[in-house]
């Protein structure tokens, strides 16, 4: 599991392709390797990961074809967010999280509020399957960022960005077209999927 507070900013350095998928060499000295093991997870903007191999601060992960079918930047040198998996007694800055993408979004504006403080608007289209478990002032992770949607209009939903986030995670780089990997607060799905079974068990005809 994990908050979605960003603890670092590694670095994606190889990419070496696989029979099925790739495996990427990633530089984590911005969180530190030395409490991590092989087997650790790690998440890389959003995605839960597992540690394959590490030296020094570059570790190892295998990404498989299935995982990069459903996500994005992770098949490409370039930089990361990172997250450790949380650990019993650990704060719960943000809002509990899998690591499992459920879909890839694209930015549709990127824009500095007229406040002049620093903060940006981000405005995001989900697909459309997953628009149904955005809400306004809900939880949303977008490239492993815990966030707080603002407005939701159809699968288009807004977040705001205090300079302190932009600072600190790799979401100050976006731009209109760029793909985000997304993850729904996971409370909103069960919430769903107990509506739905509840709405399917109340339309099956009585047993006589």
């Amino acid at each position: 599991m994990f908050t979605g507070i960003v603890q670092g900013i590694g670095r994606i350095t190889r990419v070496q392709p696989r029979a099925e998928g790739v495996r990427i060499v990633v530089n984590v000295a911005a969180v530190g390797a030395a409490d991590v093991a092989i087997g650790d997870s790690i998440a890389m903007n959003g995605c839960c990961l597992t540690v394959v191999e590490r030296n020094g601060d570059e570790l190892a992960f295998d990404v498989s074809a299935a995982t990069l079918a459903c996500t994005t930047g992770l098949d490409r040198e370039g930089a990361v967010n990172l997250e450790k998996a949380l650990r019993a007694g650990d704060r719960l800055g943000g809002h509990l999280m899998t690591g499992h993408v459920d879909g890839v979004g694209r930015v549709r504006a990127f824009a500095a509020v007229a406040d002049a403080t620093g903060s940006h608007t981000l405005t995001v289209e989900a697909p459309r399957d997953l628009a149904r478990f955005i809400a306004p002032k809900g939880s949303i992770a977008v490239e492993g960022v815990s966030l707080t949607v603002n407005t939701v209009a159809d699968a288009h939903f807004t977040v705001n960005l205090i300079p302190h986030t932009l600072g600190v995670t790799t979401l100050a780089q976006l731009a209109p077209g760029a793909k985000v990997n997304l993850e729904v607060d996971l409370m909103a799905r069960y919430a769903a999927r107990l509506l739905d079974t509840t709405a399917r068990a109340s339309q099956e005809e009585p047993w006589n």
